[in-house]
């Protein structure tokens, strides 16, 4: 008897997110993928349980390789034998944690454009969403965070949530205004504005906790 066909999961996301990137989240359900990897129907729900399920893990996967990439882009700047950051550095770790966008949808343009496609507050409000999918997605606030307090730990020695609250202007919202949205990643001029516009934040300090 033939062994039965094993499925690189893997490969069955990176379909995944190729179909959602190129035909819209909606065209993304469990017979599409499954046309599109010979992998059955059953299979496919056994391995995500739902189509909900499905999404959020190729979201979890596609964030998770962006938070390593930015955890990578920080620690290069801030890597110090003495373990003694000066402003400077600390500044530029900000600056490349915020310009980890450019490098993703370099790296991995359909995943960055996936992550951009498919919002992570619609899954969570799905009913159809597996527990321990949405607790996964959850937890990668805390990736997020980590990322946060070691910059502003970096930078001012604080952790507190006006500190932190500066750091995410620099690394999420302004990323998000001047390059996700409208799709500006290969734009050089905006690169260079939200370079500028971080390391202008940043000379004014955040508010004593």
């Amino acid at each position: 008897m033939p062994r039965p066909r094993v499925h690189d999961l893997d490969n069955v996301l990176d379909v995944a997110e190729r179909l959602a990137v190129t035909a819209g989240p909606a065209a993304l359900t469990i017979r599409a993928l499954s046309e599109a990897t010979s992998m059955s129907n059953g299979a496919l729900y056994h391995a995500f349980g739902t189509r909900a399920g499905l999404l959020g893990r190729a979201w979890i996967r596609a964030a998770q390789r962006f938070l390593q990439l930015q955890r990578e882009a920080v620690e290069q700047v801030l890597e110090d034998d003495d373990g003694v950051v000066d402003e400077a550095r600390a500044v530029d770790a900000v600056v490349a944690a915020a310009l980890c966008p450019v490098s993703f949808a370099e790296q991995n343009p359909v995943s960055a454009q996936f992550l951009l496609t498919v919002r992570r507050d619609e899954l969570l409000r799905s009913s159809e969403i597996p527990t321990d999918v949405a607790e996964e997605l959850h937890q990668l606030d805390e990736a997020l965070g980590a990322i946060f307090v070691r910059l502003s730990r970096s930078l001012w020695d604080r952790k507190d949530r006006q500190a932190l609250a500066l750091i995410r202007d620099c690394v999420v919202e302004l990323p998000t205004a001047l390059l996700l949205r409208g799709n500006r990643t290969h734009d050089t001029a905006a690169r260079a504005r939200l370079a500028a516009a971080v390391r202008a934040l940043l000379t004014i300090p955040p508010a004593k906790p």
